[in-house]
């Protein structure tokens, strides 16, 4: 007897599926997920560095103050708002709501939007009170 699945994926993967709003906000959730980790390891090296003294606390605001630093802790603050964002989604889903397509594709595509606007807002705002 021949194999019938030499031709076919044992099971379905991305080449097959055609990408859509609900699929991409999954896996950029879990992608932001795992940037919260670095991020987060970058607000307590900033913590430590501020208890340590003087000479540690001017070095990691030096780093975090350049520009590469300041890109860093956007993308850290867009991953922070993002993945909050996604997790009231899922959280409405937990609680039996939002399971209609055409909501859960729009929700999508609002939790993007909301959290590249909250990012900007934060930021001004950080920029605002500096000054």
């Amino acid at each position: 007897m021949a194999n019938v699945t030499n031709n076919r994926p044992l099971s379905p993967h991305l080449q097959i599926y055609k990408p859509i709003p609900t699929m991409v906000m999954s896996i950029v959730h879990r992608i932001t997920g795992g940037a919260l980790y670095v991020g987060t390891l970058l607000v307590a090296w900033w913590l430590i560095a501020a208890a340590t003294g003087v000479g540690a606390y001017d070095w990691a605001n030096w780093v975090l103050g350049s520009i590469i630093g300041k890109l860093v802790l956007l993308g850290y603050t867009w991953a922070l708002i993002h993945h909050m964002l996604g997790g009231f989604r899922h959280f409405m889903w937990d609680l039996g709501h939002g399971f209609d397509k055409q909501f859960s594709t729009k929700l999508a595509i609002a939790n993007i939007i909301a959290s590249l606007c909250l990012t900007l807002l934060v930021w001004v705002i950080g920029f605002l009170i500096r000054f």
